[in-house]
């Protein structure tokens, strides 16, 4: 039997040493959690190792084993050892950790392995920061015990999911509120749906990374549910909203950045198309309240939105990101809408009207050299277009005569 080493040591009697079995004493035990504790401490996972000797009366070839039944012996066996492993991290996850944190991620370590390998690993990859201390840090400096230290005083979090399991959802919310770092260890897939849920209590956007089959109900809770395109089963694949096809944690941090861009860039594009509405709907309106000749003509509009307004629009979608993309904090997506009022209002109140006014300083300084001064162009529409008045007297008396030529 193979498994976590102190559940395995629990169900083990003895001890097989240099071939001899021997009875399991408190100092075998704490041998036992040093060679763990140290082997851990290396970020190393470790995995115990049993046997039990089946009567062959009792346990005959053939004899159906029943895991649920549980139809063969689960104590009294005989510790063989423990096999640490190196599972090294990727060379790019630190990086992509601390580009999270930049850009006001909150990355938690949601892991099966023991809480001092979990807590190796998290600081390794800088999901526990260098200086920042848990709660047993904190007694281990100060030799006081854990009781006496208050857990806010810690920015770093290390759960053993059998704290979890009992942990009230009120308890629960606090760590995840007032703990920048956190670590869930030895956890289940039920206890990292839990995890889900309190994460969206706190009104934050959760994605969720998972492989496994029973992965799939916290992928499929998470706003975004990241699953493994190598690795990954079938059932979490289906589960998931994106999948990674190189398994690797720093392609989500990318993808981050990505949709930063689309997001900023289609707010370019919109804020650029909804600027020239003012200066083309402006026209119109003096037209008719003013009674002032047309400024704007509708071919001429059709040009400036198919002529000068498209190709500019579809450029801004191309545009690189800027060098503070991944330096933000998340948007607020019930407020910072891709059209919100501050969008709104920049590109109608403030840069419409500018070009707006500008507008009218051409239509107006054209005109004044034309002998009509803007109060000679009040009222005058209706002269100004029509065909039976041939001549039109400008600000200076000049008669404007219109000519007709018939075939």
């Amino acid at each position: 039997m193979k498994g976590a080493p102190e559940r395995i040591l629990d169900r083990c009697s003895t001890i097989y040493i240099n071939g001899e079995e021997k009875v399991m004493d408190e100092e075998m035990k704490e041998a036992f959690n040093n060679a763990y504790l140290e082997l851990g401490g290396l970020g190393e996972r470790v995995i115990g190792f049993c046997d039990f000797i089946l009567p062959a009366d009792k346990f005959p070839p053939g004899y159906p084993f029943d895991a649920d039944e549980q139809n063969f012996p689960l104590s009294g066996l005989r510790f063989l050892g423990l096999i640490s492993m190196i599972d090294p991290p990727r060379a790019a996850v630190p990086d992509a950790v601390a580009k999270c944190r930049s850009a006001g991620i909150k990355v938690i370590m949601v892991t099966g392995d023991h809480p001092i390998t979990a807590k190796a690993i998290a600081k390794a990859v800088g999901i526990i920061s260098e200086g920042n201390e848990t709660v047993d840090d904190i007694a281990q400096r100060l030799n006081i015990p854990v009781e006496e230290v208050n857990p806010r005083d810690a920015k770093a979090a290390v759960v053993h999911g059998s704290e979890l399991r009992d942990m009230a959802t009120d308890y629960l919310d606090n760590i995840l509120k007032h703990h920048t770092e956190i670590v869930f260890a030895r956890t289940s897939p039920q206890q990292k749906l839990i995890i889900v849920e309190g994460c969206q209590r706190q009104g934050a956007i959760v994605a969720v990374t998972g492989d496994g089959v029973n992965d799939s109900p916290a992928l499929k809770k998470a706003d975004i549910g990241v699953a493994m395109g190598i690795a990954g089963s079938d059932v979490s694949k289906q589960a998931a909203d994106m999948i990674l096809l190189d398994d690797n944690f720093a392609s989500i941090v990318t993808g981050v950045e990505e949709g930063r861009l689309i997001f900023d860039n289609l707010k370019k594009s919109i804020a650029y198309t909804l600027t020239s509405n003012i200066p083309e709907i402006t026209p119109f309106l003096l037209f008719i309240l003013a009674d002032v000749p047309l400024p704007l003509g509708t071919v001429t509009i059709l040009c400036i939105d198919l002529g000068t307004d498209l190709v500019p629009a579809i450029s801004l979608a191309y545009e690189h990101p800027e060098s503070d993309i991944m330096k933000r904090q998340p948007r607020d997506p019930s407020k910072d809408k891709l059209v919100n009022e501050r969008l709104i209002s920049i590109a109608y109140g403030q840069i419409g009207m500018i070009q707006g006014a500008a507008g009218f300083f051409s239509y107006f300084v054209i005109m004044s050299e034309n002998g009509f001064l803007p109060g000679k162009l009040l009222g005058v529409r209706k002269e100004w277009d029509s065909k039976a008045i041939n001549d039109l007297t400008d600000s200076y008396n000049q008669e404007w005569v219109k000519f007709s030529h018939y075939s």
